[in-house]
């Protein structure tokens, strides 16, 4: 009998690797416009963001947003959007990814004071649905398709 990485394999998915932080966050490394970060993988997410401060290091063309954001301890704050990026998570990769761009101090805050790294942004459920992803929290992998 197969395995479960196996099956997987046979159906096209992808495997990648994950971290668990001192804080309990699952955290992943992927390649926004070819630049290298590191993300909170966040089902609780509904889309993928990148923080204010990271829009030149991804160079993304950022644009205005009448949307509001609204996360774990804050609300209504201001965004913009980066249309047509290109993502890549392990050898997995979308080319029409639409990010949000808020302020994610909070995030980074929180982080460091628990001596966790910061990160650039966060793999939201988008990203997941898109991938039709698979995450074994035992093995710390999550998989892509």
């Amino acid at each position: 009998m197969k395995n479960l990485q196996d099956l997987l394999k046979d159906s096209g998915y992808k495997k990648i690797g994950f971290k668990v932080s001192k804080t309990q966050h699952l955290l992943i490394k992927a390649s926004i416009n070819g630049v290298k970060g590191n993300f909170i993988l966040d089902t609780g997410a509904s889309n993928s963001c990148i923080g204010f401060d990271q829009v030149e290091h991804f160079n993304v063309n950022a644009k205005a947003s009448k949307t509001k954001a609204a996360g774990a301890g804050a609300t209504g704050m201001e965004t913009q959007i980066g249309k047509n990026i290109s993502l890549k998570i392990g050898r997995w990769k979308t080319k029409n990814l639409h990010l949000v761009i808020f302020d994610l101090t909070h995030v980074n805050l929180a982080l460091t004071q628990y001596k966790a790294k910061p990160v650039h942004g966060i793999i939201g459920a988008d990203i997941l649905l898109e991938g039709k992803a698979i995450i074994d929290y035992y093995n710390h992998c999550l998989y892509l398709k």
